[in-house]
């Protein structure tokens, strides 16, 4: 808990003094279940907790301002925008401790490609969350025969897919007794999963994990293929044809896989066209369904 805590005060360190204050102000047990800061213009600063959005009202009572959210981005970035140009045009920008900043605002156009973000209306912190031991129960299941079988993570958006995958990611690379470490490698297209500052991880991935940032999944599953010799790669929330594809041949070289879909249930997923082509691929024979939310949050197993 007071790690989590910490990452909490981390990631209110990036917003304004008055709201910092307001966010700051919260009790410990509030700290802890809190996932989110939201700021809108115009509205209080909120903050998501698993059941929902709260607003933190002071007094006098705070809006949010484009300055505010300028100032957000200055801090995230350690007022040098142009060198997080790259995600910024993508949405985003991941800050050392592991936190992530999400950018929504007028996007500037140039050859029909998002060049940058102007105009900012809205920004999510999202408060980084780790919880070591998570996946000791579920790691000893994701063998067949012997052999690593891999598994696809399915759950809603904000079900606590990438944390309980980053802690498997760990087990997988450090090993336990009764199975030996694994070279893994973690495609983080957007940060989220390792959060690489300076070159290092901000999350514990493992003595024997490798991690590409920044580029499009499909591109860097041929990546580490070819240069990192992986056993098994992670990616998160599968998306689009060309990912598939890539794990395909991937797959082909002997490699398993850990990837994540937002769903509900293997049912619901199935009336997806790009999940059903996933699932046709036959390259899990483990599905992980996390089911509820904050301390309510349980996983199960259900095999091929």
């Amino acid at each position: 808990m007071e790690k989590n805590l910490a990452r909490y005060e981390d990631a209110a360190r990036l917003l304004p003094e008055g709201l910092r204050r307001l966010a700051l102000a919260c009790s410990a047990g509030e700290k802890a279940a809190a996932e989110e800061f939201r700021l809108r213009t115009g509205c209080p600063l909120s903050v998501l907790y698993p059941e929902g959005e709260r607003f933190l009202r002071g007094s006098p009572p705070q809006t949010v301002t484009p300055a505010d959210l300028q100032a957000v981005l200055d801090r995230a970035t350690s007022f040098s925008v142009y060198r997080c140009a790259d995600s910024i045009r993508c949405g985003y920008v991941t800050v050392q401790g592991g936190c992530r900043v999400g950018l929504c605002g007028t996007a500037v156009l140039r050859q029909g490609q998002v060049a940058t973000l102007q105009e900012l209306s809205s920004v999510s912190v999202r408060i980084a969350k780790e919880l070591p031991g998570i996946a000791s129960g579920l790691y000893p299941r994701l063998f067949q025969a012997g052999r690593f079988a891999g598994a696809l993570f399915i759950a809603p958006p904000g079900g606590g897919k990438t944390t309980l995958l980053r802690d498997l990611i760990r087990y997988v690379s450090d090993g336990i007794e009764e199975h030996a470490p694994m070279r893994v490698a973690v495609v983080d297209e957007r940060g989220e999963l390792a959060a690489v500052c300076g070159g290092t991880p901000q999350f514990q991935m493992g003595a024997h994990t490798d991690v590409l940032t920044g580029v499009a999944k499909a591109e860097g599953i041929e990546m580490v293929l070819r240069a990192m010799n992986p056993e098994v790669i992670a990616v998160d929330e599968i998306t689009a044809p060309d990912d598939i594809r890539a794990m395909v041949l991937a797959a082909n070289c002997g490699v398993s896989f850990l990837a994540t879909v937002h769903g509900v249930d293997l049912d619901e997923i199935r009336q997806r066209r790009i999940c059903r082509a996933l699932l046709e691929t036959e390259l899990f024979h483990r599905f992980v369904i996390l089911e509820g939310r904050g301390s309510g949050r349980r996983w199960r197993v259900e095999k091929c």
